[in-house]
């Protein structure tokens, strides 16, 4: 098997990590990209958006004719890729500790244990760090047989070190070795990242052959075992619970969106994005999906994160992981980009708009953390209250909406809807918890932006509740109305609705946002169906009592998953995956499109 140099499929890849970073693992055993020491720090490997330049960190059987397959260790993050051949199997196993979170450390480390299970193999090695989105360049210093280190020049205090219990050599900007293994005998190497001046945090090779691999299998099954899901779809719910966990921040409580940049939305297209950041929005959806399984700390200590935000005159849309600003968006010109999809952006401009939504999605989530798991205090009422303030002085007004479109603002039916689903759920927190509120005020607000919604976004013409007002295309959002109650399922305006957007916007189960034909959201080029839209559709249909449908097209979703359960944000036109990977909107849509099937059936 020799070294691949094309792009793989977006879809060929499996993930591991710590909640401090993520790597992106191909299906050929190399690690792609890596950003260090955060999830929305710079990348150290980054050959997913530049084969040539970006950095890679590979394994490679010397075997011929190869198929490769990968799964994860059941109820883990411990990923296992496995090489075919008459020649021999061999088995790469692939995992990150698990630090302890109250320690303060940088360190994060990947540990490879590379294993013959018939024949007698040899394997080549290859380590290329590329610092700082591969614009550093770094010296290496061998500091012992088995041990190199990588020290960046111009990026700041970076550095890795490769350790073994093999010896390692370097020419260039680049580690290598070349092993031989028989039947039954084990190799293992270990990449360590780490901040200058934090090295003596560093471990032996004995400390992670001996302890971490159990450490980290047990922790993934104590912690995927507090889920309360019994339902039928157990295996990909898990991985979809372990998947949003990982993208989770032990550290600051915060969320990403998706732990990578630039994955192209459009083979060849501009519609590459960065979405390593804390976007309110998908992290509200993210707790609520948490919420829904049992899992009370992750939405505790984003509840914590929020509060941390309560000094803000308003929200942001999004914050970096540690609750700062977003970095200014700007294009990396010595990247060629994920299959020369260019522009590559870090950054993200849409930092600057106004999106109302956002308060609904977040005041929801403490609802639900409100009604069944603990009763929140005075002090984060006042902060639900600042955010309630904002809403009643603003709702009326245009926003960008939940797409993030760059080409002005509209009023949009979800910013509508999410503001009466802030103003209810924020009534419904005080009289429960009997807080004091205006109580008449309030209630006003809410009934008008509810009448405002259902006459002023309902279009006769289209026979259904349009995008924004005055507009002739309806939105793949407006599925949210029933999920949310402010409709019935049985409401003949949604029941309408629904059926103009099933004609318009689906492919069978694939569903579109919008209509994105012309200038519809100022930036060019096509995309591909969104895949969290597809799981709302199969909610709303289940929710309808259409279940048999429901049934029979989450099915069909689920097949659009990769081989290990993942999802990117969106599919393309031959089935191929789009966009960021793996996106936690699609995990958190499908946990809850579940749930729902799981409860229909069993009234049936």
């Amino acid at each position: 098997m020799s070294k691949n140099t094309e792009y793989l499929p977006i879809e060929n890849y499996g993930i591991i990590g710590n909640m401090k970073t993520v790597a992106l693992v191909s299906l050929y055993g190399d690690v792609d990209f890596m950003c260090f020491p955060n999830f929305d720090s710079p990348t150290v490997f980054a050959s997913l958006l530049d084969k040539e330049n970006g950095g890679t960190f590979s394994v490679v059987p010397q075997l011929s004719s190869t198929k490769t397959k990968q799964l994860y260790m059941p109820g883990t993050a411990v990923l296992l890729t496995r090489f075919f051949s008459e020649e021999g199997i061999s088995e790469l196993t692939d995992y990150m500790p698990i630090e302890d979170f109250d320690n303060p450390s940088s360190i994060c480390s990947i540990v490879r244990k590379i294993k013959t299970v018939r024949g007698k193999i040899t394997y080549k090695v290859n380590c290329a760090p590329r610092f700082d989105y591969a614009k550093a360049q770094h010296q290496i210093d061998k500091t012992g047989k088995n041990e190199l280190t990588f020290l960046a020049i111009h990026d700041g205090d970076s550095m890795v070190r490769l350790i073994s219990d093999f010896p390692l050599r370097f020419k260039g900007q680049d580690g290598y070795a070349e092993i031989t293994l028989n039947q039954g005998e084990e190799a293992w190497i270990v990449l360590e990242s780490v901040k200058k001046g934090e090295t003596e945090n560093l471990r032996s090779i004995d400390f992670y052959k001996n302890s971490t691999y159990q450490e980290t299998v047990t922790f993934w099954r104590k912690w995927i075992n507090k889920s309360t899901y019994k339902g039928r779809w157990n295996d990909l719910v898990s991985r979809s619970a372990i998947t949003l966990k990982l993208l989770t921040s032990t550290t600051y409580g915060s969320m990403v969106a998706a732990p990578t940049f630039s994955l192209p939305e459009s083979l060849g297209g501009s519609r590459n994005w960065d979405y390593r950041f804390t976007w309110i929005r998908d992290a509200a959806f993210t707790m609520y999906a948490f919420l829904r399984l049992g899992y009370w700390e992750e939405a505790s200590s984003f509840l914590h994160w929020i509060e941390g935000r309560s000094d803000d005159k308003a929200l942001h849309l999004m914050y970096s992981i540690d609750g700062s600003p977003v970095m200014e968006e700007e294009e990396l010109q010595h990247m060629e980009g994920y299959m020369k999809s260019r522009p590559v952006r870090i950054g993200n401009a849409a930092k600057t708009q106004l999106q109302l939504d956002i308060y609904g999605e977040l005041i929801d989530t403490i609802y639900l953390y409100n009604k069944n798991h603990t009763k929140i205090n005075f002090e984060l009422w006042k902060t639900v209250q600042k955010h309630i303030l904002y809403v009643v002085k603003n709702w009326a007004k245009p926003d960008h909406g939940i797409w993030e479109f760059r080409n002005g603002t509209k009023h949009y039916l979800h910013t509508r809807l999410m503001c009466w689903v802030a103003m209810d759920r924020a009534i419904k927190i005080a009289e429960d918890r009997s807080f004091p509120y205006p109580e008449i005020e309030w209630k006003d607000i809410r009934d008008k932006i509810y009448l405002d919604i259902y006459d002023g976004f309902w279009n006769e013409n289209v026979g259904a509740w349009v995008q924004y007002k005055g507009a002739e295309g309806v939105d793949a959002s407006a599925l949210l109305m029933p999920l949310v109650h402010f409709i019935t399922p049985d409401e003949p305006r949604w029941l309408s609705t629904m059926k103009v957007i099933e004609e318009r916007l689906s492919t069978d189960v694939l569903i579109y946002r919008y209509n994105n034909t012309g200038d519809a959201d100022g930036i060019a080029g096509e995309e591909g169906t969104f895949n969290m839209c597809s799981f709302w559709f199969i909610e709303a249909l289940a929710k309808n009592k259409e279940v048999s449908k429901a049934l029979e097209y989450f099915e069909k979703m689920a097949g659009y998953a990769n081989h290990l359960g993942l999802f990117s944000e969106q599919i393309g036109k031959r089935g191929e995956h789009l966009g960021n990977f793996p996106q936690a909107f699609t995990h958190l849509a499908l946990i809850s499109a579940a749930l729902e099937l799981d409860k229909q059936i069993d009234r049936l």
